[in-house]
């Protein structure tokens, strides 16, 4: 096998080698997310009404974590707390917005997710909308290719809002396994490409 001289000066060989010897690890991982990717497209119901709770109990606990970070920014006279800074409110407000949000996704996993595929849906047709036309207008090199993308995305996001509700009952399942299969196979293919690296000789 090649080999390439060491230069700790140059950037571009910083952590090669321990990423080259770590390639078996990406292997597993871009394996793993292809098989969670498979299973939230099989089981996309049930991958659906998880990511809410998910989402719904990150949204919690992020609100609760600041709500007491907001807290703690006070100054506490007696059994007052003064305001020790002026964007004290509009954190309070974002930290009860969170929490409030979260909880309902908890309880009500069902609307949660026809408000998550409902967004979904429209950002579909806004992502695809600016990518379209920035696509044409600066025609990069392939810039046909983009365009395609986004005019394919518009008319997704046109047929996840047409078909609300009953889309909203597998679709952010079915789009999260399909992420994970794709980025799972971005993984595996980086796995092989760095395995295929030349070794590096520290001189």
């Amino acid at each position: 096998m090649s080999t390439l001289a060491y230069n700790p000066l140059d950037p571009r060989r910083a952590g090669t080698a321990a990423i080259r010897e770590s390639w078996i690890w990406f292997l597993f991982m871009g394996i793993a997310l292809m098989v969670l990717g498979v299973a939230c497209v099989v089981y996309d119901v049930t991958a659906t009404y998880t990511t809410v709770v998910i989402f719904g109990w990150l949204l919690l606990v992020s609100g609760i974590f600041q709500m007491v970070q907001t807290l703690r920014t006070g100054t506490r006279v007696g059994s007052r707390i003064l305001l020790a800074w002026g964007g004290f409110f509009l954190y309070l407000l974002s930290a009860l917005f969170r929490g409030v949000v979260g909880f309902l996704l908890i309880r009500h996993p069902v609307v949660g997710a026809q408000s998550l595929t409902l967004l979904l849906g429209f950002f579909f047709i806004v992502g695809g909308l600016f990518r379209a036309i920035g696509s044409g207008t600066a025609q990069f090199p392939r810039w046909g290719w983009a365009v395609l993308s986004g005019i394919i995305s518009v008319i997704l996001g046109a047929m996840v809002l047409s078909q609300v509700p009953s889309t909203s009952v597998w679709f952010i399942g079915f789009a999260l396994g399909v992420d994970l299969i794709f980025d799972g196979f971005a993984v595996f293919s980086f796995a092989f490409a760095v395995h295929r690296l030349p070794a590096i000789e520290a001189s």
